[in-house]
């Protein structure tokens, strides 16, 4: 999603604004340094660009465990700041990381309260993956649009039966409630958030600098088509992906498919569509839509002979497709991609 504007301009300040991350034991390490670093490092490059002013972010780790240190679910052994007990003061951007004991409901009630508590008071709130539960459990998420992990949505239905979970877009802002999609999403939210405080050309710099999108073109989808088709048990599902990629120029009908894995259309239709949870049809659309997107990064190749490549017949018809599937034109997708590529390579050159 775009950041509201008008919001960002009115919430911008020199004021050094206090982000505390919240940690529970088994935290994803890339929920919580992931987003901590782009908070760290805008604070660090708008320090070197304007010396003597004050820090625009002062970041800290929480854990709602008894003691401050904590071991990831990576193994890595992780000393946090403080306990969510000697948390004090004014917060302005509390952010919960997902992780084991989250997941697993396995939350002290205690923490719970002082989490609904907390954000009451805190100007934004929001969760990291699977840190969606944690905002649930405290009933941050009733009456609002949510999402989490592509692979935990179902649960988060569960957990949160009054919030309106969608499974596709990197991040969701709801008034001041924050949620993304899993682990590396969590640094496109913290981006954003840094642009709503401090404007885009921050954003660009910190996102040039970590070499990461300042926003993913067009709500993309949280994983890709290629790679949900490596979900399904059936071999020959699996096995059509790499023929697919290899055809994508020719009509991918229902019945050509079919034959290519030795069933009937309507038997292959129905089966396709009970393990993808997708239709055959909108399964290669989003196929070559990933290859169009490839092809406009990596290639100088015009429009026309990407649109004849990918399957797409014509650039009018690619451009419907990006337009419906990504909300942005191909041309538009292509000029992003090279301003931020070339801006790097000009960077290493320097």
């Amino acid at each position: 999603m775009t950041p509201n504007q008008n919001d960002g301009n009115l919430a911008r300040t020199s004021a050094t604004r206090r982000i505390v991350f919240v940690a529970a034991p088994g935290v994803e390490i890339l929920d919580l340094v992931g987003p901590l670093q782009v908070f760290a490092r805008a604070s660090d490059m708008h320090s070197r660009t304007n010396p003597g002013s004050p820090r625009i972010y002062s970041v800290e780790v929480a854990t709602i465990s008894s003691r401050r240190s904590l071991i990831a679910n990576c193994g890595l052994r992780i000393t946090a700041d403080k306990t969510f007990r000697e948390v004090r003061g004014k917060i302005d951007t509390l952010l919960v990381a997902g992780g084991n004991a989250i997941e697993q409901n396995e939350i002290n009630p205690e923490a719970v309260r002082w989490l609904k508590k907390v954000a009451a008071r805190t100007r934004r709130v929001g969760s990291v993956c699977t840190g969606a539960m944690f905002l649930a459990r405290a009933g941050l998420l009733d009456g609002r649009r949510a999402t989490t992990h592509w692979n935990w949505c179902e649960v988060l239905i569960k957990r949160a039966p009054r919030a309106d979970v969608d499974p596709d877009p990197i991040f969701v802002r709801d008034e001041n409630v924050y949620t993304s999609a899993g682990v590396t999403a969590g640094m496109d939210l913290a981006l954003a958030l840094v642009e709503e405080d401090h404007g885009s050309r921050l954003a660009l710099k910190v996102a040039r600098n970590l070499v990461l999108y300042l926003r993913r073109p067009g709500g993309q989808s949280q994983f890709s088509a290629a790679l949900s088709l490596q979900l399904t048990d059936r071999k020959p599902l699996r096995e059509l992906e790499a023929w697919v990629l290899d055809n994508l120029h020719k009509p991918l009908t229902v019945p050509v498919l079919a034959q290519r894995v030795a069933m009937s259309p309507r038997n292959f239709a129905r089966v396709f569509t009970k393990e993808m949870k997708t239709t055959p049809a909108k399964f290669v659309e989003r196929l070559r839509v990933e290859a169009a997107r490839r092809r406009l990064e990596e290639s100088h190749n015009s429009m026309e002979m990407i649109a004849s490549e990918c399957g797409f017949g014509n650039v009018n018809a690619m451009r419907n497709v990006f337009q419906r599937a990504l909300k942005i034109p191909p041309g538009h997708y292509r000029r992003h991609f090279r301003h931020v590529k070339q801006s790097s390579e000009a960077k290493k050159k320097g």
